[in-house]
């Protein structure tokens, strides 16, 4: 988990300090972005259940390489069991999400993380998401970004 926060942060800072004769002025230089969750546009996902918002912050999913986004879930909102290529790093910014481990939905099995937490998944492990008020997580991925799921009929992009 160390090792993937730090790639993420070198990913982000490295082209910022690289700048040749790049003055840095932590207020007012365009060398790097600040992102505030009440100002961001927010665009359909989707690869996940109808609902889901989603916000890239830097990198791109469809890329090889870090990419990280803010994804926010209304209340009441599932989604089923499904892998990804690629390790994963989520933190809760806001509200309370179940996750669990396995091919099948189960949230007896699951953990149920506060605003605060964060959790790491390692390629292909099947897991599932859930949680009973609008959710704010940080994803912090390895791209190219994608979702399988367990079954194929959970696909949005099927439908």
């Amino acid at each position: 988990m160390r090792a993937l926060l730090a790639v993420a942060i070198l990913y982000i800072t490295l082209p910022a300090f690289a700048a040749d004769d790049q003055k840095i002025d932590r207020f007012t230089s365009d060398a790097y972005e600040i992102s505030n969750l009440a100002e961001l546009k927010w665009a359909d996902e989707p690869s996940l259940p109808k609902g889901a918002k989603v916000a890239l912050i830097t990198g791109d999913p469809e890329d090889a390489g870090v990419f990280m986004a803010y994804l926010k879930f209304p209340a009441n909102y599932t989604i089923p069991a499904h892998t990804h290529p690629y390790a994963e790093l989520i933190t809760v910014l806001k509200g309370r999400v179940g996750n669990g481990i396995g091919e099948k939905f189960d949230r007896e099995k699951g953990d149920m993380l506060d605003a605060g937490s964060s959790f790491t998944l390692p390629a292909n492990r099947a897991h599932y998401l859930w949680n009973d008020q609008e959710v704010v997580v940080l994803l912090v991925a390895t791209g190219p970004w994608n979702i399988t799921y367990t079954d194929p009929k959970d696909d949005p992009r099927n439908n």
